[in-house]
């Protein structure tokens, strides 16, 4: 009788410990999966444009812009190239978007630095059927028409 009781004690004892250490392997998986798919998010709120502006008196500005559309930030990095040294600025902050570009009622309109002065902000539009040109735009919101590039494209 002795041996039966010590028996089924140490059972619960083996199937309890089995038993936690399953609902711990549960909870790592689920908070991994929730951690992992927090991440995606903001990974896919970040779209980073790059390209080479026109430039009156060098080889080309070299452009990265990336916009954080969840946090309303961006950061534009700028390098004037074919000058000795080569001058590199890096410009963030607020970033607000409008609807429609031009004729397009479906295209975006990034408005950089939207929470200073006009004359500091900067525009950049796409069209909806071509969201990877990103274009720089005049002050009154419309793409520069010119035989020069005055667009970045995404870079995935």
């Amino acid at each position: 009788m002795k041996k039966i009781v010590i028996l089924a004690f140490a059972t619960v004892i083996v199937t309890s410990c089995n038993s936690k250490n399953s609902k711990d392997e549960n909870s790592t998986v689920l908070t991994d999966t929730i951690v992992n798919n927090e991440k995606e998010d903001t990974v896919e709120s970040i779209s980073v444009y790059e390209g080479i502006l026109p430039c009156a008196d060098c080889e080309g500005i070299k452009t990265i812009l990336k916009i954080d559309v969840v946090a309303n930030k961006f950061q534009l990095s700028t390098t004037y190239q074919g000058k000795q040294p080569e001058k590199s600025f890096t410009e963030k902050g607020n970033i607000n978007t409008e609807k429609g570009l031009e004729k397009d009622p479906d295209g975006t309109i990034f408005i950089l630095n939207w929470d200073k002065p006009e004359k500091d902000q900067t525009y950049y539009g796409y069209y909806s059927k071509n969201p990877e040109k990103l274009y720089l735009l005049d002050r009154n919101k419309k793409v520069i028409k010119s035989k020069l590039d005055y667009f970045l494209e995404l870079n995935e």
